[in-house]
């Protein structure tokens, strides 16, 4: 074989195992929940599910968010509704009662340190301060599925049936 040869099969055999590894560390060790999480992923879908089966965007048809999960346990989230109505004013201490209510209803945004229980497959997120006072101060455990580069939980819903997040890990 010629070097341009063996050059192109090793690279191909490098990309391959890369690829094979994704979910497996140095040693051929599964990855653990947390260790999987890791990175930023971007959301897909926030539902509420009502009792009868049925789905309500709770930011609209085509929401915007972003979740960053640290090593080190730290995270932020933050989801919102596309297409909000901007500020006549141009100065968001200077909002309308309208405005402020588009705001508020359209988006939420939390940060803290989260933990993961690898048995029962719960993340619970220390919640040190949210757009939504109420959360500041507080943990939530939602259980959650990981599956390749989706990851979904649920929770429930502040105005009945359950809230269902999917978010899928950023490219």
């Amino acid at each position: 074989m010629n070097k341009l040869s063996t050059l192109s099969l090793s690279t191909m055999a490098l990309v391959f195992l890369g690829v094979t590894l994704t979910s497996v560390d140095a040693v051929g060790q599964e990855k653990t929940l947390k260790e999987q999480l890791v990175g930023t992923w971007t959301l897909v879908s926030a539902d509420t599910v009502n009792p009868d089966g049925s789905r309500v965007p709770i930011y609209g048809p085509n929401p915007k968010g972003l979740g960053v999960f640290d090593s080190n346990g730290r995270y932020i989230f933050l989801n919102g509704r596309s297409g909000l109505p901007k500020f006549a004013s141009n100065n968001r201490m200077e909002g309308t009662p309208e405005e402020y209510k588009a705001v508020v209803q359209g988006m939420n945004a939390h940060f803290g340190r989260y933990t993961i229980n690898e048995t029962d497959k719960t993340i619970t997120f220390h919640i040190e301060t949210s757009t939504f006072p109420n959360w500041n101060g507080i943990e939530q455990k939602r259980p959650f599925t990981l599956t390749g580069d989706e990851l979904k939980w649920t929770t429930a819903a502040s105005g009945g049936g359950t809230a269902e997040v999917v978010l899928k890990r950023a490219k």
